[in-house]
């Protein structure tokens, strides 16, 4: 009876969190909305142009790095005024590839530097700080080796920056968005995270963050905030919470939008989102207790509670999903219960409400053809999420527990068109690991919840049974493909 009563009590509180987590979503899309009607006024252009550092962090990139340089070195920005630090931590052939292109740079006038660290201390985080050190500029560009931002990118976001602002960021853009079914997902997925939730928080006045790259600092506001930190995988997210305790406000612009290229298979897209999922946890743990301690009001506090922890969610997706045919058992057997059962329909609200939050971002992002861009999307970006959980939720906790890891870079692969294939990347091992094997035991569990629900006649979880088997299934056979093409 304890066993069912556990079962029971973290089943609901799984579900009250995701449930919550939706609420939160549905309000930063009222907050977009409004955000929408309301005119966006423009800033006073400075008549004198600010002096830009521009940082290239690079760590064996040689697919990416020369088509970087190329795009940054053609900035239509004032030579005098513009400085580009190729912050390279590489032990491969990119080395020679940026020299040569930075030589070749250098040479029609352009002031851009090859700096090269003793060791790779603090990783990304590092590479950054020890080039903030040697930086001229006032405000600083910070780019990976996967953008290819336009040439009008400084001079668009400088103009954005008034006293009190500390950071300008731009919309990523997809230079490889139809390239696959794994590119549309993710596509969809940042498109929501960047035009609804951060101009929601940015229309609420809440923290948003600055997202790694495609973004413009000013150089003051990095110092204020303590400068650059490793002891988190996501250095971005922390110093974007300590800058804006301090006082620094932040601005996203969603009508700027920095290129990139998504990352083509699975292993790779596990690996970014490890990384993401596990700093975040890192970041929440780190910087919660200065976010209630600081001056903001109390409905600002709790949107923050909701972006630190965000990717808690695939912890509380991944045990409610477990706990559910347990679940199902202990309805059969306790009918006394059903009200509680019957109580759990209100969850629809939060499902509704996802599916509200994204088909805003489709609408959009695809103004003329909304509704079969949304319905060709968004069953199966859930459905993948879901089949995520377990690898998120892992990074999850084990960045609440303080587990420590290294850096890892996501690979990049200079793909842009569907004729072209990833294979012979030699920074791609993919591997048959007991994560990937429990993923696939996973999808075989749920096939047996949809059989206990038939069973039991209880036809309530079928189609949640489905999808996370489908889920995982998908998740298991794209993480296992890549293996016999590695190069």
């Amino acid at each position: 009876m304890i066993l069912e009563y556990l079962v029971i009590v973290f089943y609901s509180l799984s579900l009250l969190f995701i449930f919550m987590f939706s609420l939160g979503q549905l309000h930063l899309t009222w907050h977009y909305l409004r955000s929408k009607k309301t005119s966006r006024l423009e800033n006073e252009h400075n008549t004198e142009l600010p002096t830009v550092t521009v940082q290239l962090p690079i760590y064996n990139e040689k697919y990416v790095v020369a088509r970087l340089i190329d795009a940054v070195c053609k900035f239509d920005y004032p030579a005098e005024l513009l400085e580009i630090q190729v912050l390279d931590d590489s032990s491969d052939d990119t080395l020679v590839i940026a020299e040569k292109k930075i030589n070749e740079w250098s040479n029609k006038g352009i002031d851009i530097k090859h700096i090269r660290r003793p060791d790779r201390k603090g990783f990304k985080a590092g590479a950054l700080q020890y080039g903030l050190e040697r930086a001229k500029g006032e405000f600083i560009a910070i780019f990976d080796s996967d953008f290819l931002p336009k040439p009008d990118f400084v001079k668009r976001t400088v103009s954005e920056f008034t006293n009190e602002i500390g950071l300008v960021q731009t919309k990523w853009g997809h230079l490889n968005r139809n390239y696959s079914l794994l590119t549309r997902l993710q596509a969809f997925g940042l498109d929501a995270h960047f035009s609804i939730e951060q101009s929601g928080r940015s229309h609420a006045g809440s923290f948003i963050n600055f997202n790694g790259t495609g973004g413009v600092w000013r150089k003051a506001t990095i110092i204020d905030a303590g400068g650059w930190s490793a002891d988190t995988l996501t250095e971005d997210l922390d110093l974007s919470y300590r800058a804006q305790i301090k006082g620094w406000r932040f601005k996203f612009i969603e009508d700027c939008i920095a290129p990139a290229e998504l990352p083509v298979i699975m292993p790779a897209i596990k690996s970014q989102q490890y990384r993401w999922n596990k700093g975040a946890a890192e970041t929440a743990k780190k910087n919660l207790g200065k976010v209630f301690n600081s001056k903001i009001n109390f409905s600002n506090k709790l949107h923050a509670v909701f972006h630190l922890f965000n990717s808690s969610v695939f912890v509380c997706l991944l045990l409610a999903s477990i706990l559910s045919i347990p679940m199902l058992y202990i309805k059969d057997a306790n009918p006394e219960l059903s009200l509680l059962f019957d109580l759990g329909s209100i969850f629809l609200i939060g499902f509704f409400s996802i599916a509200f939050f994204y088909w805003v971002s489709s609408k959009n992002t695809f103004p003329h053809d909304t509704a079969k861009q949304y319905l060709r999307v968004f069953p199966m970006f859930l459905i993948v999420s879901m089949g995520l959980s377990l690898h998120n939720g892992l990074a999850v906790l084990e960045g609440l527990l303080g587990f420590k890891s290294p850096f890892i870079r996501t690979p990049k692969f200079n793909i842009t068109d569907k004729k072209e294939s990833w294979e012979g990347n030699v920074y791609i091992k993919p591997s048959f690991t007991w994560l990937t094997f429990l993923e696939g035991m996973l999808c075989l569990y749920f096939i047996g919840g949809i059989a206990v629900g038939i069973s039991l006649h209880d036809w309530g979880l079928i189609i949640f049974h489905v999808m996370l088997a489908i889920g995982f299934g998908s998740v298991f056979y794209h993480s296992v493909k890549p293996i016999r093409h590695a190069g």
